[in-house]
């Protein structure tokens, strides 16, 4: 009797275990497209009128396109860290490009190992966190996800800058544009990504996957081949149409601050402008071809029916709107991105119809919502740390009204956000200062109602829900940052420094056996001791993007190398047994 009862729960344990296994391989597929520092110059967004991008029209055509969506951040490494563990960066305490996310989130799991802890093939190419793959949460990812690098082989010129000239040493080095004699094979790099993402797509998998695929365009240097230039002649190249001279008239010191960064002034200085804008034109060109290539692979291949697709793009970019290059900011051109979601009919039994083809959500939405969003379309268990809420009420009704929920974009600085609903954006600042857009009226933010008598209620309503507790942010650890050259001294004489640009921190280490002298070098040439650095020690000194600063033997005048200070923060290691500490120092 025993024995019958353990074969009949043998049996009953095999049917259970295929039923799962069997659902497990009917769920669908997960397809993530990002790109870099495209804002809504696409077709469908209708952010500049020369854009040419017919295959994100395409995408979000056929399924729903949202147009108040908005980044978790205004930079790569807290916006795409966000998206990745679901966590806002108010809760983490990753805030800036120069934090590690690992050091400050060891244990998340990312969306990649969430799929996989539940029976999905996580498979990934190119740029989908900031700068690293984090190896462990793949199943497989091109190029080798043990390298930490996400970029294929990449074809750039020999001789840069080519166009825009630095303008000094604040300047990003990748601040550039060029049209390139090369085909989209050579040029490689999203081209390549594009190839591998495409073979995956056409074949037959055995179980569900996730696929993740990060293309770099349009973020700079913006470097793709010519082909892609020819559509936008630099004689008809319009300017951003978000332009207003002037526009920081009305702006708080904080925001202007923030603005004013040298890069635009620099490229109207150097007559870049409208080849700027023609760059950024031809990478977003090239960045939609590349997409095409994706979504032909998909369509023609075997996975078409049941896998969802979702486009993001981690912030958007100012050509020179409120005197500003780059990103980083807390307004609308920035903080809004391009958000497409096409799930199939009857690939996700919680929307068995599918996504509706051409609808459009003007709801304010957050990048924040991807990872909740994914595991309800996939009937995945949730993850309680998921800070955003799942999309799938406005998949199933893109009009639904409601929808209450603001959309908040942390800056770098806690305390710093922006928060967008339906019709307005509200800016707060560190130190209280404030501004109020009615985005429905005045799009491009040119007007500031903060102080206006008939915005008070509105205000108000902004500052009660507005978020009240920020994590402090995590300190990158000096092992983690970018190491600066180590330049010996053959003449004895290190070069003056040439400061320009704001302060940050230096950490200056020492890997000699024994202590040495630490001198920043003024403009005039002349040494100035900062004091001495024991064997094995640290020491962290604020200086200045062109600042040099030279390392001598204790107690004497004789000097061993130097470092020249680049546009961040930074690791300056003294080598070890350094021959040469015999020059004179002119101190």
């Amino acid at each position: 009797m025993r024995s019958n009862l353990c074969d009949w729960l043998a049996i009953f344990t095999t049917i259970v275990c295929t039923i799962s296994l069997s659902r497990a391989d009917e769920r669908p597929n997960v397809l993530m497209i990002a790109m870099d520092d495209l804002n809504d110059w696409i077709g469908c967004m209708g952010g500049h009128p020369q854009s040419l991008t017919p295959n994100l029209d395409r995408l979000a055509g056929s399924g729903v396109l949202f147009t108040n969506a908005h980044c978790p951040a205004p930079a790569c490494n807290p916006s795409r860290s966000a998206i990745f563990t679901g966590r806002a960066p108010n809760r983490s305490g990753l805030y800036d490009n120069r934090q590690q996310m690992r050091e400050v989130m060891p244990n998340e799991k990312i969306i990649p190992q969430y799929f996989r802890d539940h029976s999905y093939q996580a498979s990934g190419s190119g740029k989908l966190l900031h700068y690293f793959t984090d190896a462990k949460s793949w199943d497989e990812y091109f190029p080798n996800a043990a390298s930490e690098n996400p970029f294929p082989e990449t074809y750039y010129p020999k001789k840069r800058p080519v166009n825009l000239e630095r303008g000094g040493p604040w300047q990003y080095v990748e601040t550039d544009w060029a049209a390139l004699d090369v085909t989209d094979e050579q040029f490689g790099g999203d081209w390549s990504v594009s190839k591998w993402i495409g073979d995956q797509l056409t074949k037959k998998h055995d179980k569900p996957f996730f696929l993740g695929c990060g293309f770099y365009r349009p973020h700079e240097p913006w470097f793709v081949p010519k082909k892609y230039f020819e559509p936008f002649p630099l004689a008809s190249i319009k300017l951003p149409p978000g332009y207003k001279e002037g526009d920081l008239d009305d702006v708080p010191e904080s925001g202007q601050k923030a603005a004013r960064n040298k890069y635009f002034a620099h490229i109207k200085e150097q007559d870049q402008w409208k080849q700027g804008v023609q760059g950024y034109l031809a990478s977003i060109h090239f960045a939609d071809a590349m997409l095409g290539r994706v979504l032909d692979s998909l369509e023609s291949g075997p996975n078409s029916h049941n896998t969802i697709v979702v486009l993001w793009s981690d912030h958007g970019w100012q050509l020179g709107e409120k005197e500003h290059w780059q990103k980083f900011t807390p307004w609308r051109a920035v903080t809004r991105v391009p958000l497409m979601v096409r799930v199939p009919i009857r690939a996700s039994p919680p929307l068995p119809n599918g996504t509706q083809a051409g609808a459009i959500c003007d709801a304010p939405v957050n990048l924040l919502s991807l990872f909740p969003t994914l595991l309800d379309l996939c009937e995945l268990p949730a993850n309680p740390n998921c800070d955003g809420p799942s999309l799938l009420p406005l998949l199933s009704e893109p009009d639904a009204k409601e929808w209450t929920r603001d959309s908040v974009t942390y800056l770098a600085q806690p305390g710093t956000y922006a928060i967008s609903d339906r019709t307005h954006r509200y800016i707060h600042y560190a130190d209280g200062s404030e501004e109020l857009y009615d985005i429905k009226n005045d799009p491009y933010e040119w007007t500031n109602l903060a102080k206006s008598a008939d915005s008070q209620n509105r205000l108000a309503s902004f500052r009660k829900d507005a978020p009240k507790d920020f994590v402090q942010p995590i300190e990158p650890s000096v092992e983690s940052l970018a190491k600066l050259m180590w330049y010996p001294t053959t003449d004895g004489v290190a070069p003056p420094s040439k400061p320009d640009g704001n302060p940050f921190l230096v950490h200056f280490i020492n890997k000699q056996r024994q202590a040495v002298e630490l001198f920043w070098m003024s403009p005039e040439g002349h040494a100035k001791s900062f004091g001495m650095i024991d064997p094995g020690k640290i020491m962290s000194q604020q200086t200045r993007p062109g600042a040099v600063w030279a390392i001598g033997k204790p107690n004497s005048n004789l000097m061993a190398g130097h470092f020249f200070i680049g546009d961040r923060t930074a690791q300056a290691e003294v080598p070890a047994n350094e021959p040469g500490m015999n020059e004179k120092v002119d101190k």
